[in-house]
């Protein structure tokens, strides 16, 4: 398996307010129950950015900062990849009917309407030059985030910021894509090797087995978040550094699958087998 360690995490969504109130929800020892509470205001972006960014640019940024923050990395110091399968769909849809009523498309709403908007107030907010790679795909999108940033790690060999987010998307194109609640998460990733973090991730594109790939969540409450939210889809991988248990698990990614493999470490450093 191509492999990484991972050395912070950071989580936004229903119920999961963060890593430190989320980890007991995801480990089990809590009850978990979906509620919804706004978006802290972030501390990166001037008074002018915050009134400009859309939800999901906030929220991407919001994981992005905190999963640093975790992992003792200056924001913005190391390479990203940024996922999301809906992007901002309000943006989207304010274009939409500026278009259908023939009124002028601000230039502010269209240049947050790209796919890569988050990456760029991330980029701006903390004056990095280091590359970044936007992706999207689907249901899949996390898989192919995943598989793409373990990759550029070990092929790369230098620690690298992982943030996948999604937004639901306003009427009436919800109707065509359906999404519930507001989540994103954050990872740092390093190269195998590196003597301090949270787990061993390893991970391996296959082709689809007879069983269909099951990354959903072993806490049923959280099902209909997993199956709602692209984003999401990464729950398991969270409540596998949240219970400190090695696992396996696999994500549907195109006409194959992606397995996963997590082995938690230690207090002390040492990764279990």
């Amino acid at each position: 398996m191509t492999a990484a360690v991972v050395l912070g995490v950071s989580v936004w969504g229903p119920g999961l307010l963060g890593w430190v109130a989320a980890k007991p929800k995801l480990s089990g020892s809590d009850n978990y129950v979906a509620t919804d509470v706004p978006l802290p205001p972030s501390s990166l972006l001037a008074a002018n950015e915050r009134r400009r960014a859309g939800l999901a640019t906030r929220l991407a940024l919001l994981i992005a900062q905190q999963a640093s923050e975790m992992a003792g990395v200056r924001p913005g110091s190391i390479p990203s990849v940024f996922a999301t399968s809906n992007g901002d769909g309000a943006v989207v849809h304010t274009i939409l009917q500026a278009i259908a009523a023939r009124q002028p498309v601000s230039p502010t709403q269209f240049h947050n309407s790209v796919h890569n908007t988050a990456a760029g107030y991330w980029s701006i907010a903390t004056s990095s030059q280091q590359p970044t790679s936007c992706i999207a795909c689907h249901d899949a999108t996390a898989a192919a985030a995943l598989l793409k940033a373990v990759a550029e790690v070990h092929a790369e060999q230098r620690p690298l910021l992982l943030c996948v987010y999604d937004v639901p998307l306003p009427a009436p194109l919800d109707s065509k894509r359906p999404t519930e609640g507001v989540f994103g998460v954050g990872m740092i990733l390093a190269p195998e090797g590196t003597s301090v973090g949270m787990a061993r991730i390893g991970i391996r594109y296959a082709m689809r087995s007879e069983d269909s790939p099951n990354s959903l969540p072993r806490t049923s409450a959280l099902h209909r978040l997993a199956m709602s939210n692209p984003a999401a889809r990464l729950l398991r991988l969270l409540e596998i550094l949240a219970r400190q248990a090695p696992d396996t698990f696999s994500m549907a990614l195109l006409d194959g699958q992606l397995e996963v493999r997590l082995e938690p470490c230690s207090p002390a450093g040492i990764f279990l087998n």
